[in-house]
């Protein structure tokens, strides 16, 4: 049986392409559906186990990057979308995708309440950071990071600082181990810019939920599936071991189990 990922689109993601590619390099099976058709036919859901957001810069990030495009999904498919995470189904945001899932109250969801309590900002550089960062995993049990301990990825954004409502929200998601990827410095203990590329709380790269079926990321695992990706591929400067086509075949190998 393949497993089968739906893929959003529409309202300017762009990443869409990239991301259905690195699934199927997974040996996932992909359709990319724009939002308005998964809003006209909720019910298709049902016939998916992954719901992948893509980067990009949806409605051109006016307002707050994935607010938009959040609230259309809050106020048409939400309920459809709870049930198809309690369905043990897998979703990942990455970038704008973490932007919008973040928004939507899917992570960190550390209260089980499904309500925004944290959000991603402007980075403090306060320009579009377009390099690479290291991240490491600091959630052994993640369905998506298995087998991870670091890797070398991409980021391009410019609201990817990660912040949350108050301090016992972020005592909750460290407690519950939610922190899934944080950005360090290999050369030094502290993850100072540029390693940490926008400012984010405690470095945080990405988070999960606490059952670590949706997980939210700003580094891009879907522009780095071939070594050659890596601008320093020639010197093998990144031992890391994987490149983020890893993060997908996880996602993909937990439904063959």
């Amino acid at each position: 049986m393949k497993v089968k990922i739906l893929i959003l689109t529409g309202y300017g993601i762009n990443a869409e392409k990239e991301l259905a590619w690195a699934f199927e390099l997974a040996g996932g099976e992909t359709n990319i559906v724009h939002l308005e058709d998964l809003i006209s036919n909720a019910a298709m859901l049902k016939d998916y186990q992954i719901l992948a957001f893509p980067g990009g810069f949806s409605f051109g990030d006016h307002i707050a990057s994935g607010k938009i495009f959040g609230n259309k999904i809050k106020y048409t498919i939400f309920s459809e979308l709870i049930r198809f995470i309690e369905s043990d189904n897998l979703i990942i945001g990455i970038c704008n995708g973490f932007q919008i899932i973040t928004k939507l109250g899917l992570v960190p969801n550390a209260a089980d309440k499904f309500e925004q309590t944290a959000s991603l900002i402007g980075n403090d550089s306060g320009h579009f950071e377009n390099r690479w960062v290291w991240v490491k995993n600091l959630n052994k049990n993640s369905i998506w990071l298995k087998d991870i301990d670091k890797l070398y990825l991409p980021v391009r954004h410019g609201e990817g600082k990660f912040i949350v409502k108050n301090d016992n929200i972020l005592k909750d998601i460290q407690n519950n181990g939610q922190i899934a990827l944080q950005y360090f410095n290999p050369d030094s203990d502290k993850a100072e810019y540029p390693f940490n590329p926008n400012g984010s709380v405690l470095d945080i790269a990405g988070i999960t939920n606490k059952k670590g079926n949706v997980f939210g990321l700003m580094p891009h695992p879907e522009a780095y599936i071939f070594l050659q990706n890596n601008p320093n591929w020639s010197e093998n400067i990144d031992n890391s071991g994987f490149t983020g086509l890893k993060i997908f075949q996880n996602g993909v190998d937990y439904f063959k189990k």
